[in-house]
């Protein structure tokens, strides 16, 4: 059975929403899934709901779509639609996958798709429509390890790699990897960022107070001073 991708439109302008879906109606792949009209709407979809793509518009008010990628580095793959070319290298900083100029020409759209599903066909994370069946796929020691995502407790950034310390194993594993490649593999409703250094599970916290959060395996991680909105939201 072939992947669905379930995408969400951001963008304050109603035409620039009436043209993606548009696009996104012609691959059946694709999932018209939600609209958000603001920054501050989709933070809180992203933050409740799960997506595979996101099409991003970069000028809006309070929250910019360049704002919204620094807050919520851990996303959806993420193409940026704009009719300004000025913040393209902002963007690809932060981990857009395209950026694409409005008006958005079929071709062009199509191009984004297929950098879309190029990465997909790629990505170490196995699909299942039961978000409790996903897991991580990597190798360690020679050998292909299936870790369910409810498994991990957390995943601390070592610079090019990674430590995912689980309930499974009493200690971590060290996988190849940074933060901002696995962010967009693992469930969005489940994990959230808190420190440039750490992604947690949010289901597996203890105990949080206002600087750091006590993890099920007793381990205390740092609760960045821009990240604490997000965990906010996934607290509330």
């Amino acid at each position: 059975m072939a992947l669905t991708y379930r995408c969400l439109i951001i963008d304050d302008e109603s035409p620039a929403h009436k043209a993606l879906a548009s696009h996104i109606s012609k691959f059946d792949e694709l999932e018209h899934s939600d609209s958000a009209f603001s920054g501050m709407e989709a933070l809180k979809l992203l933050n409740a709901n799960q997506y595979d793509i996101i099409f991003l518009d970069i000028n809006m008010p309070v929250i910019s779509g360049v704002e919204l990628m620094e807050l919520q580095p851990n996303r959806p793959l993420t193409i940026v639609t704009t009719a300004y070319s000025d913040f393209a290298l902002s963007a690809y900083q932060n981990d857009a996958i395209d950026y694409l100029l409005k008006p958005i020409s079929p071709d062009k759209f199509a191009k984004a798709i297929e950098k879309a599903k190029t990465y997909f066909s790629g990505n170490s994370l196995k699909k299942e429509n039961n978000t409790d069946t996903k897991v991580l796929s990597y190798r360690l020691n020679g050998q292909n390890i299936d870790m369910p995502l409810c498994d991990i407790i957390y995943i601390e950034s070592l610079g090019n790699y990674m430590k995912l310390y689980c309930t499974r194993f009493n200690l971590p594993h060290i996988v190849y990897g940074s933060l901002s490649s696995i962010a967009s593999e693992i469930d969005s409703s489940s994990f959230v960022q808190v420190h440039r250094s750490y992604i947690v599970n949010v289901n597996k916290i203890s105990a949080v107070t206002f600087k750091n959060l006590t993890m099920s395996n007793g381990e205390v991680i740092p609760v960045g001073r821009k990240y604490q909105i997000l965990l906010d939201s996934f607290l509330k």
